[in-house]
């Protein structure tokens, strides 16, 4: 299993209403009566708007299983709301509502998601502003997986994978328009859910880069020209840092250092053996590193809960 694909550039900001998601097969309706209903609606738009997760949003993580609905749509070549340069090969994908997409926090992470025919593994690519609280927007191909496309909307349950095997390491895009002055950073192919990205340039220290709601980390300031140190840590507490990364757009810089797979325990580091980081720059194009396998059920430390979880 591993992260989508490089074919496209979707380096444009989720902006005031995310990229556009084209050929939706069904669409979400949030209905209400009364003055209250509608400023609760209000009060998800704007929030979605302005790029702030809802309150006490947070990804699914865990061995939590969640009951809801499921939908599908297609997202054509986008790579969504997490501004992947395209969908996953195999175009298993889901689409978060606002609480779960939790301001880009869900990007890249894997749920299992089990229908009336079966089960599907979907990695997170992007956000449904009018889903609410367990309801899922799947791809055409992933809800055909668990369901028959004439039925709609059907019940499911899902929930998130721990540490999904992934092939190859973590990589790292900057942004269209980063520059020494100003650091943009996508981080892929980590599995679990990221919980902060730091990131250093030479003699410098490590900095905090800010989560943004179209899945970069930037840090505004800048950090030189590089080249750069970026340490990752997901939701539960595991850590990586890759070494050599350079101020390059439009291109996936491939590291060695890995988050994901079965049998590191909760709170490992893992870096490189040996030398630093030897980090390939290639350009963006179809890579076997960056499809989803098929659903596969296979789930390390299923029990592990996640840092730092939201109390509500």
């Amino acid at each position: 299993m591993t992260a989508p694909g490089t074919d496209l550039e979707n380096d444009t900001p989720a902006g005031d209403s995310g990229p556009r998601r084209p050929n939706r097969r069904i669409r979400h309706w949030v209905a209400g009566a009364g003055v209250t209903a509608l400023a609760a609606v209000l009060g998800i738009t704007l929030a979605v708007r302005s790029g702030a997760a809802p309150a006490c949003a947070a990804p699914p993580t865990g061995s939590t299983v969640h009951k809801g609905k499921a939908t599908f749509y297609d997202a054509g070549g986008s790579g969504g709301n997490c501004s992947f340069p395209s969908p996953p090969a195999g175009r298993l994908y889901v689409a978060l509502g606002p609480s779960e997409y939790a301001g880009a926090a869900a990007c890249g992470g894997y749920l299992d998601v089990s229908g009336p025919k079966g089960t599907v593994r979907v990695v997170v690519m992007d956000q449904c502003a009018g889903c609410t609280p367990g309801r899922i927007d799947l791809s055409e191909e992933a809800f055909a997986r668990i369901a028959d496309r004439a039925q709609g909307v059907v019940p499911v349950t899902y929930r998130a994978v721990v540490s999904p095997p992934l092939d190859g390491g973590l990589t790292f895009r900057m942004k269209n328009g980063a520059s020494q002055w100003w650091f943009a950073v996508q981080v892929g192919n980590h599995g679990n859910p990221l919980r902060s990205v730091e990131a250093k340039g030479p003699g410098g220290g490590f900095r905090t880069a800010a989560r943004q709601n179209d899945n970069y980390w930037v840090v505004e300031r800048g950090l030189g020209p590089g080249p750069y140190s970026i340490r990752v840590t997901d939701v539960y507490g595991r850590q990586a840092t890759a070494t050599n990364i350079r101020m390059v757009a439009k291109r996936v810089q491939r590291g060695t250092a890995s988050l994901a797979g079965p049998g590191a325990p909760a709170g490992a580091t893992r870096t490189p053996s040996g030398s630093p980081s030897a980090v390939a720059t290639r350009t963006a194009g179809p890579a076997p590193a960056e499809s989803v396998a098929p659903a596969a059920t296979l789930e390390a430390l299923a029990g592990a809960a996640p840092l730092d979880a939201p109390r509500c």
